[in-house]
């Protein structure tokens, strides 16, 4: 496997986003490559740990308006960046990528970290690789907020994600700061743009950015079975598990419906809805924190 590696000088210039970086090296299961994953850590360290999931295309530096908060209130902060995404290595090919890899790379994450008592914060892609870790290892887990994601096992897809599959796919340019620009109700600014656009320096980086939509289960996938087994452990969940979708996300609205009043976590939990568009790290962190500190609540009390 070829890894590529941002340089570090191309994250020099982002201003918004004081957090020292932390590295840890993981093998591939397949082939033995060595893999850099890049985390944010903050907060004490022996707190219950907040593993703050990012997903398709961002990477850790979307939670910049949580993370400090979250710590602030006592609570240890990981956020990782995923393989192919941020800080972390990117291998060059597609063929190098799968959902059930990405699974396994963060597994081996959390076990080389030793994280346990851990809540999950998780949307989008990293709510698919988030539900995921937590069904192969529910003793390491404590609770789930999850906002705008899911874990799909086959369901038809929304117009919305078909639309972006195909330009994820099709599309000559794949500029990764506008795309995201697209998806909040706020308007980034261009500083902000271009600290999403900092893990890419050309497209030779982005093939895990490309390829991550067509690995959606939505419709017949490879991945199914893997979903409808995660699925048996969230039917038995009774941890913690509350749901903060937005009101503005053509891709995930009414997704909480598909977790409240199955898994049994859910029951009387003070689920509620934010106010924004698909990233809504961006468009209503602190709505999205206070549902984190509800959670986190009920695990350390």
């Amino acid at each position: 496997m070829r890894v590529l590696r941002t340089p570090e000088s191309r994250f020099a210039g982002i201003t918004d986003f004081p957090f020292a970086p932390h590295y840890a090296e993981i093998a591939d299961a397949l082939d033995g490559t060595r893999l850099r994953v890049h985390y944010v850590d903050e907060g004490p360290r022996d707190a219950p740990v907040v593993l703050m999931m990012h997903g398709e295309p961002t990477w850790s530096y979307l939670y910049r308006h949580m993370i400090g908060p979250v710590a602030a209130a006592g609570l240890r902060v990981v956020a990782p960046d995923l393989i192919g995404f941020g800080r972390s290595d990117k291998p060059a090919l597609k063929s190098d990528y799968s959902y059930a890899r990405h699974v396994a790379w963060m597994r081996r994450w959390v076990e080389k970290l030793d994280l346990t008592n851990i809540i999950l914060v998780c949307q989008d892609w990293g709510s698919l690789i988030g539900l995921r870790l937590l069904a192969e290892m529910p003793e390491r887990f404590a609770g789930v907020a999850l906002s705008n994601g899911g874990l799909p096992a086959g369901q038809d897809a929304p117009r919305a994600f078909a639309i972006w599959k195909a330009f994820s796919k099709w599309s000559p340019v794949f500029p990764i700061g506008r795309i995201i620009a697209k998806g909040t109700a706020r308007e980034l600014s261009n500083a902000e743009i271009a600290a999403y656009d900092a893990p890419f320096p050309d497209s030779r980086y982005k093939a895990g950015a490309r390829i991550f939509p067509s690995f959606v289960p939505l419709g017949p996938n490879v991945a199914v079975p893997d979903q409808l087994k995660a699925w048996e452990v969230l039917d038995r969940w009774e941890k913690p598990f509350l749901c903060c979708f937005s009101d503005r996300d053509p891709i995930t609205r009414g997704g909480d419906a598909l977790f409240v009043g199955r898994v049994p976590g859910t029951a009387g939990q003070s689920h509620r809805t934010l106010s924004g568009g698909h990233f809504i790290q961006e468009d209503d962190p602190h709505g999205f924190v206070r549902c984190i500190l509800d959670v986190a609540g009920q695990t350390i009390g």
